[in-house]
């Protein structure tokens, strides 16, 4: 499963961040295959296809992902980005995509957890999906408030390690940052 897989990262302790490893091809629009992955595979439709206009000299913030509900960045690439910047922008990159794998898979989960419970809850009523003029038949909020409180506390311990590791990618980033704005200036 490419969650377990997302887990661990070469160099560092196990059970800590693993960046995923695509190549996007950022003069372009399009995304660059993954490592093993076939053309026409399912990654590769879940990016967006979103472009920003041919001559922006910026980072571009694209429209809200559907399956992660972030909104991708197509990072701008200088002429003269020296090492360090590159570094920087590969990280800035690398982060955002593993990012983007994580709330994906966890809104994907969290979804089909979601129409499993509310699905189990009307069943044991001898109630199905729908009523009988077809509309959607939903539950009270606190009804739901306790599949919220048992998702939350069945995912404790993965949400925890994402938030780590979140923080421990954003401070390498701020420190490559520093890093450059030193060199830039002496």
């Amino acid at each position: 499963m490419a969650a377990a897989a997302a887990v661990t990262r070469v160099g560092w302790r196990q059970g800590v961040l693993r960046l995923p490893r695509r190549g996007f091809a950022f003069h372009g629009c399009r995304p660059g295959p993954e490592r093993g992955a076939e053309p026409g595979d399912s990654t590769q439709s879940r990016v967006s296809r979103s472009c920003p206009p041919r001559k922006s000299c910026n980072d571009w913030i694209g429209p809200p992902d559907r399956y992660s509900n972030l909104r991708p960045i197509k990072f701008y690439i200088p002429e003269n980005e020296s090492p360090l910047e590159q570094q920087l922008r590969k990280l800035r990159q690398e982060t955002q995509e593993w990012n983007q794998q994580y709330w994906a898979n966890q809104n994907q989960t969290f979804n089909k957890e979601k129409e499993a419970f509310i699905h189990s809850r009307l069943k044991a009523r001898g109630l199905g999906l729908k009523d009988e003029t077809g509309k959607k038949i939903t539950l009270n909020a606190e009804e739901m408030a306790d599949f919220y409180k048992d998702f939350l506390s069945k995912n404790f311990q993965k949400h925890m390690y994402y938030n780590r590791d979140s923080l421990v990618v954003n401070l390498e980033m701020i420190y490559h940052q520093g890093e450059g704005e030193c060199i830039k200036e002496y």
